[in-house]
């Protein structure tokens, strides 16, 4: 059967990896899986046909057979189960892996997302600039004990996972920003992923379809 994700038409973020589509991209690389882009304008994410497999009217999608899935975490959580690479085969590294997964969008990534919010969703209030150091202080509370934790490993939990793709996903929201730069093994770990060979043709394909090269 056939895989399709949905991806923006234009991306938001000119091709620079960001968009969700992207994780999912690298997923499917990863353990070797072709797959279909449906291409979508914004406002095609509003119209019925698509709002039927995402209600809240955002990208991507997932496609196979008679299963649709919504949500890029769900997305790599279903590939990573269904297709050999993502996760260890030993159950309690399995399990871990996943840990990371959730760890990843619950514990690191909303205070990240901040960012964006401060700077285009309240960039025109008064109190905007007083608040990203504040939003700042928050990211670095999360990413100090990431960092403890990963040491000088080259993942978080031996082999490559899901849970390490999503994370370097997460992270490599931070680039802009400089805060990254703060944490040296945290920079290098997020440098590892995206050295890896999946990761540069998710990234090219994303950038392709972004920029209608």
């Amino acid at each position: 059967m056939t895989i399709t994700i949905t991806a923006f038409e234009h991306s938001p973020d000119g091709g620079k990896g960001l968009s969700r589509d992207t994780r999912v991209r690298w997923a499917l690389e990863e353990v070797g899986q072709p797959y279909n882009v449906r291409p979508l304008s914004f406002e095609a994410l509003k119209q019925s046909a698509h709002v039927c497999m995402n209600p809240f009217g955002q990208i991507p999608t997932y496609e196979e057979g008679d299963l649709c899935l919504f949500e890029s975490g769900a997305i790599v959580f279903h590939i990573a189960e269904h297709y050999a690479g993502l996760l260890p085969s030993d159950g309690n590294a399995r399990a871990r892996a996943i840990m990371w997964m959730f760890a990843a969008l619950n514990s690191v990534e909303p205070s990240i997302l901040e960012i964006v919010v401060v700077k285009f969703a309240e960039g025109d209030k008064p109190w905007s600039k007083e608040r990203m150091p504040l939003v700042f202080d928050r990211i670095r509370q999360r990413l100090r004990p990431l960092s403890a934790r990963l040491g000088d490993a080259e993942w978080l939990d031996g082999e490559f996972s899901a849970g390490d793709l999503i994370m370097v996903s997460v992270l490599l929201r931070l680039r802009m920003s400089g805060i990254l730069d703060e944490f040296p093994n945290l920079a290098a770990y997020v440098a590892r992923g995206e050295a890896r060979p999946a990761y540069q043709r998710a990234f090219a394909a994303q950038l392709a379809q972004a920029t209608g090269t």
